[in-house]
């Protein structure tokens, strides 16, 4: 096993592998997956060099903590860092019978093919994020995390500027309290905030003292702008970034393909046009563009790690040779003067 570089997150003391694990499939979004073939994924991960995991209460209403505490109180403790998130408290549905694991983005209704048979309700509170907290640490049978993430607290999920300030405001007057709390007890290591979309960096900034983002959908191959504002602000004030979307939610990973998704969405001919060009440019330099789209966020001066997801051994396998594909420089070069690029955008 060749290891993987590490680098210091932003203002926590966590040292990260660029290349992390992100357990969302692991969850069953978009299939099932046996127990068994969930550890081989993590053990492909762990036996490649992964040691930066990120999961979350949400994927899977707990079964993705589930399976990567399983997995990681099986290693020694001082070898991998693992992120969690909170905002959501889980409990028994009120109607076992009617629960179908349903959950909205924006105007559309997605559902957990498997997961567990638990309901959320948001709670940005002290006593919302304490008892998020605790319940993680008993999912997971860990005795600590390293890094917890305010997840969620956007547009995407909540669809109005009312919802989103009012939680803005439960988190800034109450909840912000116990994850400062945590911090600066030494029972988490940093704090951070995961976002779907622009514009949240700079209202989290003004709100709360964050150590790091793990950015969704702003920043890859096809979506560079965090670049303009977010990310200047994050350098002024030293908070870093884990990019969780390297492929752009699917296209970036499967090419400009019949039903290729774009952000969640079917992607429009657009996107689909601009993705043809920039595979035409990496097949030219003999590489696969999910090389290239892995690869261009670890760039960033900002960006200490990617945490690209799998739901098979050999996904995992395939994400870490596209981590070590060489990349020539005339590729990144060749993407610029197409125009594909902006010029100033950092590139390996």
């Amino acid at each position: 096993m060749e290891e993987i570089e590490k680098r210091n997150l932003g203002k926590t003391s966590a040292a990260v592998s660029k290349l992390g694990f992100g357990s969302g499939g692991l969850g069953e979004l978009s299939q099932r997956i046996s127990e068994d073939e969930a550890q081989r994924v993590l053990q492909a991960a762990w036996d490649g060099g992964v040691r930066y995991f990120d999961t979350s209460p949400f994927y899977g209403c707990g079964k993705s903590e589930h399976r990567v505490g399983h997995f990681l109180r099986q290693q020694p403790r001082s070898e991998f860092v693992i992120s969690t998130k909170v905002g959501r408290v889980f409990k028994a549905p009120r109607d076992p019978e009617a629960f179908d694991g349903s959950f909205r983005l924006g105007e559309q209704k997605f559902y957990w093919k498997g997961g567990l048979p638990f309901e959320f309700e948001y709670d940005y509170t002290y006593d919302g994020i304490m008892r998020s907290y605790e319940d993680s640490l008993q999912r997971l049978g860990l005795p600590s995390v390293d890094l917890l993430l305010i997840h969620d607290l956007d547009f995407l999920f909540h669809q109005t500027e009312a919802r989103v300030n009012a939680y803005l405001e439960q988190l800034s007057t109450s909840g912000w309290r116990a994850l400062s709390e945590l911090r600066s007890n030494g029972q988490i290591r940093g704090v951070g905030a995961g976002i779907n979309e622009l514009g949240m960096i700079p209202r989290f900034l003004d709100v709360v003292d964050l150590d790091f983002f793990l950015v969704a959908l702003s920043y890859n191959l096809l979506d560079l702008s965090s670049l303009d504002e977010e990310f200047p602000l994050c350098r002024e004030r030293n908070v870093g970034i884990v990019s969780g979307a390297v492929y752009a939610s699917g296209i970036l990973a499967t090419g400009p393909v019949e039903g290729a998704v774009y952000n969640y969405a079917p992607a429009s001919e657009e996107i689909l046009e601009k993705t043809r060009r920039m595979e035409a440019v990496c097949q030219h330099h003999s590489t696969p563009l999910a090389a290239a789209a892995l690869q261009f966020p670890l760039a960033h001066p900002l960006v200490a790690a990617i945490v690209p997801g799998a739901i098979a051994p050999g996904q995992v396998e395939e994400n870490i040779q596209r981590f070590r594909h060489p990349i020539p420089a005339a590729l990144w070069s060749e993407l610029k003067g197409e125009g594909l690029l902006p010029e100033d955008a950092p590139t390996p």
